[in-house]
């Protein structure tokens, strides 16, 4: 057969590779199944160490997030608002039970006194004070289910918020997780 030759294209007509054409020619299988080929498990020095930084990240983005009291980064424990709410309501105030530790650090220091009676009267010291605390804790507790029943509404108070607030009190302030967001006095609103 000869050989037409092609019909001029007019000028006004836009070749493929300017009109949304792809402007490169299609991949062979080969080339294609070459491109899909990699380890199922990445095994070089390099991928272990880049993952390894990633969920070092991670954890360290997460742990930014939770103190900051980010609800997304919180255990199921601490998330919410009413939960929020008491974790304000205790931080805003001064509680007894944040001296419980170093109370008993100064037992502890008391009874290499080589004195019985400095010994006995420590010991008793400290537990008049952890009844204190206790006392501190059941109205603590109280009071902070009346502000959050008042702040919320009685049938839309979540349960477990006195025991919540009162397990926060004995904690030292620095220890918190997460950490305080109010100052001392700075009452929630």
């Amino acid at each position: 057969m000869a050989k037409t030759p092609a019909a001029p294209v007019p000028a006004d007509v836009p070749d493929q590779a300017t009109s949304g054409g792809k402007g490169r020619a299609t991949p062979t299988r080969a080339e294609q199944e070459a491109a899909r080929k990699r380890p199922l498990v990445a095994d070089t020095k390099e991928a272990k160490a880049r993952a390894k930084a990633e969920l070092a990240a991670q954890r360290e983005k997460a742990r930014i997030g939770m103190a900051a009291g980010e609800d997304k980064y919180l255990p199921i424990r601490d998330k919410g608002p009413q939960r929020k709410f008491v974790r304000d309501f205790i931080d805003s105030g001064w509680h007894l039970g944040e001296a419980v530790m170093p109370a008993m650090v100064l037992v502890i220091l008391a009874t290499f006194i080589p004195v019985p009676a400095v010994q006995y009267y420590s010991f008793i010291g400290l537990w008049i004070f952890i009844l204190f605390v206790i006392g501190d804790m059941v109205l603590t507790s109280i009071r902070v289910k009346q502000a959050a029943r008042k702040k919320f509404g009685a049938e839309r108070t979540e349960k477990g918020l006195g025991w919540y607030g009162a397990m926060r009190i004995i904690q030292m302030r620095f220890m918190r997780l997460p950490k305080p967001q109010v100052k001392r006095g700075q009452h929630p609103v």
